[in-house]
């Protein structure tokens, strides 16, 4: 490179065109354009651009706005409606999928009004990498009909298994918008089938890892790629037809948008995209303005890495000042190098905000600046902002317990306001949602002789919280996506060699119980026949400690175990005597019915298991947590789950202390008084003065041969798997396990 001075410069113009020319050549000859830090970790929508403050100075009516909002989002849910329905991935037929407007700058501005909303904060990222990254690259460069796609967490994403499809928006020659689709696709060429590998020791474990990067020109795929692409994984047929879904979904909502540009001008067009989002930060602030200023804690712990038991500490503060919030998660656990627990910080960001826009503030607009007022503080290195060195494939094992301690603390925050007026605009007030995907992953030959690796979508049916007022819902919705569906079992066994034996039931005395119960989850009873080689994976944790928490002296969610009946084809079994049964797994591991086989317990984090035809794996998803003291619960609310088996006897007369006649199934409305009044003055009896309990409870290190990770007595010391090993919370090292 020659840099030569000119005379006709001044000595620091001279200097500055010098610089000028430095910084070009080392912007082009960079080793490895990685994750780009200063991206990741700004959440905020962009500032205006000159073409945003143009549109936005121009006079268009609020009805016309109005009716271009409407009418982009709509767009969006077209997109993302369509693509469920040609999609081939099983967890995009069925709602885990997302479409999107954004600005120029790449903050997404209008999504789908269902579907994953994680992505309302994680969406942008890609883009803002490619326009500075790729822009003005000259071999790679931003030009009308290109296509571009990424799924590397490490760049704005999920997981892995995420695939995107974002395409640039032109009119006259001028960048307007970006429009994308996202869609939860499963295998990806990982260590495991199915695309979350749990087994994941590195991210070189992970499967394929697409930086955001140029597929396509002129509106067409390459075929070069998509080649690459199917040569990368076990299931090319999957790659290849939903590679063409996301690029039909991202035209349709192309030309959407720009038949809107057409009908309104494009002043008016990018001046509603942008105010959209102007408006919803401006609202959320006004929201939180009307939350009395304070702070509110809460401690959960993730029980297991999916490989061993440990405890990793979730270490959660919530601020509220005017109209900001600051969530506070220093002194939580640190990344573990060898496990895919560990979250990238715009991941744990992602799930956070989906609090907002399905649990408290379901009327927003979906879009990034629903979270542009709050803060998040982490300590760098840890479980909850790893490096790029570290696995993240499973990181749903930290977000989704951090989602659930944001949950928490915003009821206790909301409750005065809801006694006031609502200022706030919430919706009820509830004990936390189960937070974790137990179902199962799966791999091997179908019936139709494809190679196939994913996941089942029993992963959708999560028990609901207790409301303040009425009882959770069963199996209702997934934290991550409010409006999907768990499947028809009919088309699940028709693609795959799978037989469903009890799915879609709920499990006895799987709740949160309360004052108001939570719903419970609902039981998966799974096996297989007519394939050559079949297995099953599970990757959830919450078999050790309580995931959903009761709220304002309701209980916690049970826990759930996996459960195993081996060395023996049920199905024969079945055949030959019609009096088995499988559909009750309580009863199917405490009565043993099949002879000769092996019976076994375990917790819900097994790596990829071949299985034989017959065997049977079986789970429950969870119960969501209880709301108010279980002594105050209607003792009819009883009965009636008595009666539709939803709870024991003994819990009916253990846990709520309500008293039915064996015999007829009546209440004994005396009895149950009597039992009620003597459980009140037993915990009378049972209470301690706070400071004495604290005295007996407290302790300066955590116990001896725990494995425990995180801030015990001080937040800025970090325990590292027992009292003895520890380090710094602001040099923190990863923690390698055996």
């Amino acid at each position: 490179m020659a840099i030569d001075s000119s005379p006709d410069l001044t000595e620091a113009e001279d200097a500055a065109a010098l610089d000028a020319e430095v910084q070009e050549f080392l912007h082009k000859t960079v080793l490895f354009r990685g994750p780009d830090r200063e991206i990741m970790r700004n959440h905020k929508p962009a500032p205006r651009s000159p073409l945003e403050e143009a549109a936005m100075a121009v006079d268009t009516d609020d009805l016309t706005k109005t009716i271009i909002r409407n009418r982009l989002q709509t767009s969006a849910n077209e997109a993302k409606d369509m693509l469920m329905h040609i999609a081939s991935a099983p967890s995009a037929k069925w709602g885990d999928l997302i479409s999107g407007i954004f600005t120029a700058r790449g903050d997404l501005a209008i999504a789908s009004s269902s579907g994953v909303l994680i992505f309302s904060v994680l969406a942008g990222p890609p883009i803002k990498y490619i326009l500075k990254h790729w822009q003005d690259e000259e071999t790679v460069g931003i030009k009308d009909g290109d296509i571009f796609m990424h799924n590397d967490a490490r760049f704005g994403n999920v997981h892995n298994t995420d695939q995107s499809c974002l395409m640039p928006v032109f009119h006259e020659g001028e960048l307007i918008a970006w429009v994308g689709t996202i869609i939860h696709e499963g295998e990806n060429g990982a260590t495991e089938p199915g695309g979350m590998p749990s087994a994941a020791e590195s991210p070189y474990d992970e499967g394929l890892k697409i930086s955001p990067m140029k597929i396509g020109e002129n509106f067409k795929l390459r075929e070069d790629l998509v080649t690459f692409f199917q040569n990368s994984v076990r299931d090319p047929k999957l790659q290849l037809e939903d590679m063409r879904s996301r690029l039909a979904g991202t035209m349709r909502l192309r030309t959407r948008l720009l038949e809107a540009v057409e009908e309104y001008g494009r002043d008016a067009v990018i001046g509603v995209v942008r105010g959209t989002l102007e408006f919803t930060g401006a609202e959320v602030r006004r929201r939180l303005a009307a939350m009395p200023d304070g702070k509110r804690r809460v401690v959960r712990f993730c029980d297991n890495s999916l490989r061993e038991p440990l405890l990793l500490k979730i270490n959660c503060t919530i601020e509220i000042r005017g109209d900001e919030m600051i969530i506070d998660l220093r002194g939580s656990g640190p990344e573990l190098m060898n496990r895919a627990i560990n979250t990238v910080l715009a991941s744990l960001k992602g799930m956070i905000a989906q609090v907002f826009l399905t649990f408290v503030w379901p009327d927003l607009p979906r879009n990034q600046a629903a979270f542009e007022p709050v803060t998040v503080l982490t300590d760098e290195g840890s479980a909850f902002d790893c490096s790029a060195e570290v696995p993240n494939a499973v990181s749903m094992m930290t977000f989704f317990p951090s989602f659930s301690a944001v949950e928490h603390c915003l009821q206790k925050f909301l409750f005065n306001d809801k006694h006031s007026g609502n200022l706030a605009k919430s919706t009820e007030i509830h004990a936390s949602w189960w937070p974790m995907i137990n179902g199962f992953l799966f791999g091997g030959y179908t019936q139709h002789g494809y190679f196939v690796g994913n996941v089942m979508t029993d992963i959708n049916g999560m028990g609901g919280g207790a409301r303040s007022n009425r009882d959770g819902e069963h199996a209702i919705a997934p934290i991550f996506c409010s409006m999907s569906d768990l499947g028809e079992n009919e088309m699940i066994e028709d693609e795959l060699p799978v037989l469903c034996l009890s799915n879609r039931r709920v499990m006895r005395d799987n709740q949160g119980f309360g004052q108001f119960r939570g719903g419970h989850g609902h039981q998966q009873v799974m096996t297989y026949k007519n394939s050559p080689l079949w297995g099953w994976m599970t990757i959830a944790i919450g078999s050790k400690f309580p995931l959903a928490l009761g709220l304002f002296g309701g209980y916690g969610s049970p826990c759930q175990p996996l459960m195993k009946v081996k060395g023996v084809n049920t199905l024969e079994a079945m055949r030959a005597d019609t009096t088995l049964r499988v559909d009750d797994p309580v009863a199917l591991m405490n009565d043993r019915p099949f002879a000769g086989a092996e019976y076994s317990t375990a917790h819900t984090g097994m790596q990829f298991e071949i299985a034989a035809e017959g065997e049977i794996y079986a789970m429950s998803q969870g119960g969501g947590g209880g709301y108010g003291d279980v002594l105050d619960r209607d003792p009819a609310s009883v009965v009636r789950d008595l009666r539709q088996d939803l709870i024991s006897a003994w819990t009916a007369r253990n846990i709520y202390f309500v008293a039915v006649d064996e015999a007829t199934g009546s209440h004994d409305a005396a009895e149950t008084e009597r039992l009620r009044t003597a459980e009140r003055a037993a915990r009378l009896a049972r209470a301690v003065p706070f400071a004495e309990f604290e005295a007996g409870w407290t302790t300066d290190l955590p116990p001896a041969g725990l494995p425990y990770y995180g801030s015990w007595a001080d937040r800025t010391v970090i325990h590292a798997g027992g009292p003895d090993i520890t380090m710094p919370a602001d040099a923190l090292m990863p923690v390698m396990m055996f």
